[in-house]
């Protein structure tokens, strides 16, 4: 398949497509792909990205997964919020309504994150719903603390300067413009390794453009002033770390700090010459490692989870659960779309 085909592919279809209303209120676009009773996989993606940039893990998982994609609120298809409406403990209670919309109760799933979608893990460490539905988790390429004065996308040396000028890029509201040659290569260079094939830079590119400005700047004011520390030490769950090694805004000392402190620990897998785009830049290892986990700990036979395990054959997964509201297969027919309060 030529590079333009690859980049201009339409996104993985839904099986049904639900709005979830947060603790406050606010609507949260979700998306589930692959059949019900296969085992479930719900993904948070990271700041000024979309459901998209998971589109690389669905067309993989689906086939014999339950894969639960959602926009964060201001995100994608997510509303905006009000002021104040951006927070860590909204980006939790988020997390919390996705899963409680989409899983039964007592359901197990994987929980990955990237970016200030792990933060978002982070942040409901303590959540009742985070604890009655993980059954693993994969935190990709995300920090805790402490971004603007650990972050190298400003090219200079570590100090009060940078850390002043990483903030500000953060902050800022100014439009991103069209995607243009000029716009791959300042994103290629702040997000993902250099050797990144131009297609994925494409994809990054078109999933960042399209944040809406204001969205962008309050989630950017929420990661200038992280302290999620605490949160890392109470994620009480299998919890697997990958990161890249030429990663800039969230380099590779965070992904290290944060293996070395989880309580149920299941190693740091660092991806050579690869940037903070993970799931695009090497979605081959990303989708491993969730099938990895999922094999791991959502073993055939259990619970809500027991018509497969990973890398059974799709056709095995026709069993349905109860209570179960569509009957389609990923990637075909049109997604029933719901509202959930």
């Amino acid at each position: 398949m030529s590079r333009l085909l690859r980049r201009d592919a339409a996104p993985p279809d839904p099986t049904r497509e639900l709005t979830v209303r947060s603790a406050d209120g606010a609507r949260i676009h979700v998306e589930v792909h692959g059949k019900d009773g296969a085992p479930a996989v719900v993904l948070a993606h990271g700041w000024t990205c979309s459901t998209r940039f998971w589109d690389a893990q669905i067309r993989d998982l689906a086939a014999d997964h339950r894969v639960v994609v959602y926009d964060q609120r201001g995100h994608g298809a997510s509303p905006a919020v009000a002021p104040g409406g951006c927070s860590t403990d909204a980006l939790a209670d988020d997390l919390e309504a996705v899963l409680a919309a989409t899983l039964e109760p007592g359901e197990k799933a994987v929980i990955g994150g990237h970016s200030m979608g792990g933060m978002t893990i982070m942040a409901a460490a303590r959540r009742a719903g985070l604890r009655e539905h993980a059954a693993a988790v994969l935190l990709c390429s995300t920090g805790s603390s402490r971004l603007p004065a650990e972050s190298t996308v400003v090219p200079m040396r570590a100090g009060s300067v940078r850390t002043r000028m990483t903030r500000g890029i953060l902050l800022a509201s100014a439009p991103l413009g069209p995607v243009t040659p000029i716009t791959r290569r300042v994103l290629k260079y702040a997000t993902m390794g250099a050797g990144s094939a131009p297609e994925r830079v494409e994809t990054c590119a078109r999933i960042v453009h399209a944040c809406p400005r204001k969205a962008r700047a309050a989630w950017g004011r929420v990661l200038a002033d992280l302290d999620l520390d605490a949160g890392v030490r109470e994620l009480r769950v299998p919890t697997a770390v990958i990161a890249g090694t030429a990663d800039r805004l969230t380099p590779i000392g965070h992904a290290r700090s944060i293996a070395a402190v989880l309580p149920d620990g299941l190693g740091l897998t660092e991806l050579t010459g690869q940037g903070h785009m993970t799931p695009v830049e090497a979605p081959e290892a990303v989708t491993a490692k969730l099938r990895e986990l999922v094999a791991a700990y959502l073993p055939a036979g259990t619970g809500a989870n027991a018509s497969t395990s990973a890398g059974t054959d799709a056709n095995a997964n026709a069993g349905t659960n109860a209570g179960t509201k569509t009957d389609s297969s990923a990637g075909t027919g049109t997604a029933e779309k719901e509202e959930v309060a």
